[in-house]
């Protein structure tokens, strides 16, 4: 994937944010911003505070925040010296001496099957009276009931609460895409190749000027259908893809 700041000055330069509205919205001060975006990470207070940061400042931008957040912690955290330590650092010696005296094998082997033969006895005082009622009436032999298995129930699963949507050009088309009141493309003009950055929304209004385009949706890659007018779609994780009527479609410049 392209670098962490890249990614957060891209997605905050194409939704035309200044810093300053970040700051605002985030509670982060400008320079820690800032310094998230250049990837200056001895500017910041320490591990804890990035992730932090970086997980606010993502979800503000609509962006993927555990995938930058997994992305810091695999190239730039290392484990603590404390992690590095071995889990047992006693001498062998020592832990020898800690333990008590050894009983041997064989008393211990004894004294089990002793307490078994006692177990037995008290379960049936007359053994040999049982042995002959069982050999004269098998009959009588009773034998473990089976228990029914039971059935593990499965979870349910449980339903993403947003969609994750990228675009992405097979021809000339023109885009309009709004994430609730937030404008993500204000009616830019895509040529063929051209993608877009993954954004990440509770709900999608999109407005495009043909069907030249492919959209990967939770990703899954999904076409529209071809129109001689322009196409609305709104995408949410209950209902997925739903057309809008022209009054409805997004509208950008």
């Amino acid at each position: 994937m392209p670098d962490i700041g890249a990614a957060l000055r891209d997605a905050r330069m194409r939704a035309r944010i200044d810093v300053s509205e970040i700051e605002a919205q985030t509670k982060i001060r400008a320079k820690y911003l800032r310094a998230l975006e250049n990837e200056e990470w001895d500017l910041l207070p320490g591990p804890t505070y990035v992730k932090s940061f970086l997980r606010t400042y993502a979800e503000a931008l609509d962006l993927d925040a555990k995938l930058l957040v997994d992305e810091y912690k695999l190239r730039h955290e290392r484990l603590s010296e404390v992690e590095l330590q071995p889990i047992n650092v006693a001498a062998p010696g020592r832990e020898r001496r800690r333990q008590g005296p050894v009983v041997p094998r064989g008393v211990v082997i004894g004294l089990i099957v002793a307490g078994l033969l006692f177990a037995l006895y008290l379960l049936d005082p007359n053994p040999d009276d049982s042995a002959q009622q069982a050999a004269t009436n098998p009959a009588t032999v009773t034998r473990p009931a089976t228990t029914p298995a039971v059935a593990s129930a499965t979870p349910a699963r449980k339903r993403p609460q947003k969609v994750k949507l990228g675009i992405e050009a097979t021809g000339p088309v023109y885009v309009c895409l709004k994430a609730g009141d937030r404008t993500l493309i204000n009616g830019a003009e895509l040529q063929p190749g051209d993608r877009t950055a993954q954004y990440s929304s509770k709900r999608f209004r999109l407005t495009v000027g043909n069907n030249a385009l492919k959209l990967r949706i939770n990703g899954k890659t999904k076409s529209l259908a071809p129109s001689p007018n322009p196409i609305g779609v709104e995408i949410t994780p209950r209902r997925g893809r739903q057309p809008l009527s022209a009054s409805k479609r997004p509208v950008c410049r």
